[in-house]
């Protein structure tokens, strides 16, 4: 069994606090944070991404197991110069524009990477919540990743001798972001999160960063229980914000789905950096301050690319 504690700054002295988005986001992440938003297929944090953009934070190291769209809008909007992360692409489409213009040409500014595989960004995350300075695993010999210089030019990534048998091993760096942000389908009034179906590394990201933001799709008086379901307690957690559809264009299970022709159509609108900013413009900056900025469902909806198609697609 592991046991995994918060790190949090003020870990312990208090309870999450319920806020508005835009409150959550100005009190929890700053200029210059690592920032870790989870979520794999579904619960996707959205709305949060797209309040970051909204208050023109800048510099930040963006980690993320699978860098689909919502880190494409962040690098495309010029609030990121590093990236820490493990496989990058819009699923079942192609690739991510705005990330490539990034690495390619600097555009709208250098981003530095650094890239490991699932398994080891996954133990990484288990070893910043549960207090450890590194994790063990078998995994990235001959890739030629061990021993290069990480973003913070130490590697992150080294060999390590099993002290009982001998064997050669990986040991990888533990994660530990300044704020983790997520999305789950409820929270109650004391401040617990209660999240279910596909979980990712949702908990392993909150537990070990030093800050967390939590959109839920509803605020009930109680959570009741549910088949396979997480509860993150409220002191694990720093704010709360009310935003159903915050995951959109993933999906909540139980309450939303899919929107996979916006996936579909992200491709031409990330493209050229022009639609880019028109797309932007329209559906991100010019929400600022309307009930709109709060709910997760503007996106595409009013470009005419929005749709309700069910499913999903891996990684996304």
């Amino acid at each position: 069994m592991m046991i995994m504690v918060k790190t949090a700054e003020g870990a312990g002295q208090g309870m999450a606090e319920i806020v508005s988005l835009a409150d959550a986001v100005a009190a929890a992440i700053r200029d210059g944070d690592a920032v870790a938003m989870e979520g794999f297929t579904h619960l996707i944090p959205f709305a949060a991404g797209h309040e970051v953009i909204r208050q023109g934070r800048r510099d930040l190291t963006l980690i993320r197991m699978t860098p689909d769209v919502i880190y494409d809008q962040l690098i495309g909007a010029g609030c990121a110069s590093k990236l820490i992360f493990s496989w990058g692409g819009n699923p079942g489409v192609g690739s991510l524009h705005r990330f490539r213009d990034a690495v390619e040409n600097g555009w709208p500014g250098p981003l530095r990477l650094e890239e490991h595989s699932h398994a080891g960004m996954a133990n990484r995350y288990a070893a910043g919540a549960a207090g450890l300075p590194f994790a063990v695993l078998r995994g990235y010999r001959g890739t030629g990743l061990e021993g290069l210089p990480g973003l913070n030019d130490r590697p992150s990534v080294l060999p390590i001798t099993c002290p009982f048998t001998g064997e050669t091993l990986t040991a990888v760096a533990a994660l530990t972001p300044d704020v983790a942000v997520i999305h789950a389908q409820r929270a109650d009034r004391a401040g617990n999160v209660q999240l279910w179906g596909i979980t990712g590394v949702q908990k392993e990201a909150v537990l070990s960063a030093r800050r967390a933001v939590v959109t839920v799709e509803e605020i009930v008086p109680e959570l009741r229980p549910q088949p396979g379901a997480i509860v993150l307690p409220g002191w694990t957690v720093d704010y709360i914000a009310e935003v159903p559809g915050g995951a959109h264009p993933s999906y909540t299970a139980g309450y939303s789905e899919r929107d996979n022709d916006f996936y579909v159509a992200w491709d031409a609108i990330s493209r050229e950096r022009d639609s880019f900013r028109r797309w932007l413009e329209a559906d991100v900056l010019a929400l600022a301050g309307t009930a709109g900025a709060g709910a997760g469902k503007g996106g595409a909806a009013r470009s005419g690319t929005a749709g309700g198609a069910a499913g999903g697609e891996p990684g996304s």
